[in-house]
């Protein structure tokens, strides 16, 4: 069964095609995704992200209990700000992809995908037991909206006084919105500008009819699932499952630079991730344009002059682009004469560097 998310009736009544992900009742699309994507890309959406996991570390060691259970530097983290890392297990392979904010001196919180909160927070209270510190899973205590998009702040502004044009990148601040008690981050997963607010259930349908009344005069719509993978496709943002596994190592998805082995003491698959950190890459993460109409999909062989040298990891139409996308695994010296093997035919693809999109600042 289904979990359905707080705003479970506004999606109903908006019509929304409504799937399980990751045992939650999502939204996949409220009528045309490429309407939804282009919105975003060109003025705002409005996501809800209800089914992601929080999870507050708090104590005078929660710093260095996430140094020691995470491979990012959590303890040098000012308070108000946010960065991206990951949980890896004692081999280095990676157990999700999370943001982490620091709430304070001495509170975190860690951000986990919807299919990994539960074990990401065991993972963190077995890894933390020696240090002084509470592993808490509030998880059901907070509903997540997320308004995306180059008008986001316009919106956005029309219900808080909070500092918005002082909130960097990658930072959060604890603010009233529409007179409802928020975390507001300056993070998302669309490649635009946006704003991810973390709030209490029994505010979420309130504080979602405020948003889309303040975001119509701007071009707001409501955006589902099926629009927000097309948008961090273009953005080249891994998703878990598909660019990142426990089969893979942060180094393989081209994202070492967020294991910090200058960090002061021992962290879970350190020494795994130091053997291989040095290694020339087997294989390498790379961009993908279908010079035809037929579109590669996830689990599609990579070929390159008819043997196959890779697997398509993530693909799509690309709205922005207006030719199929796709992100993918191959081998290191593979470049030349590439195509995806689609049912039988080998569709001819350019190599690109990633990401496919990157706004305008």
């Amino acid at each position: 069964m289904s979990r359905p998310t707080p705003l479970r009736d506004v999606h109903e009544s908006l019509g929304a095609t409504l799937t399980d992900f990751a045992g939650w009742l999502m939204p996949l699309r409220y009528g045309s995704e490429s309407a939804e994507h282009k919105a975003v890309r060109e003025a705002a959406g409005l996501f809800d992200l209800s089914h992601m996991g929080e999870i507050f570390l708090t104590g005078p060691q929660a710093g260095q209990a996430l140094d020691y259970a995470l491979v990012g530097h959590l303890s040098a983290l000012a308070p108000g700000r946010a960065r991206y890392t990951m949980i890896v297990n004692e081999r280095g392979g990676v157990l999700d992809d999370l943001i982490v904010y620091r709430l304070g001196d001495e509170e975190f919180m860690v951000v986990a995908n919807a299919s990994n909160y539960e074990k990401v927070g065991n993972e963190l209270k077995n890894r933390t037991k020696t240090y002084d510190v509470v592993v808490e899973d509030r998880s059901d205590q907070y509903a997540l909206i997320a308004v995306q998009g180059p008008r986001s702040q316009e919106i956005l502004a029309t219900l808080t006084d909070a500092d918005l044009d002082g909130l960097k990148y990658y930072a959060g601040l604890p603010g009233l919105v529409d007179g409802r008690q928020a975390l507001i981050a300056r993070t998302g997963y669309t490649g635009e500008d946006g704003f991810e607010l973390f709030v209490a259930n029994q505010d979420a349908v309130p504080l979602w009819h405020a948003l889309m009344a303040a975001g119509e005069p701007h071009g707001l719509r409501p955006a589902g699932l099926s629009s927000r993978d097309t948008l961090r496709l273009e953005a080249g943002m891994p998703l878990y499952g598909n660019e990142l596994g426990e089969q893979l190592t942060p180094f393989d998805a081209g994202l070492g630079r967020v294991v910090k082995f200058d960090k002061p003491g021992d962290f879970v698959g350190r020494s795994a991730l130091e053997a291989v950190k040095d290694d020339p890459p087997r294989r390498r993460l790379v961009g993908l344009v279908a010079r035809g109409r037929r579109v590669p999909r996830h689990g599609y062989p990579v070929t390159e002059n008819g043997v196959v040298v890779g697997e398509v990891t993530s693909g799509a139409p690309s709205q922005t682009l207006g030719k199929p996308i796709a992100m993918a695994y191959v081998d290191t010296g593979a470049g030349s004469g590439l195509a995806v093997d689609i049912r039988g035919s080998h569709e001819p693809m350019d190599l690109v560097e990633l990401p496919f999109y990157r706004r305008n600042k």
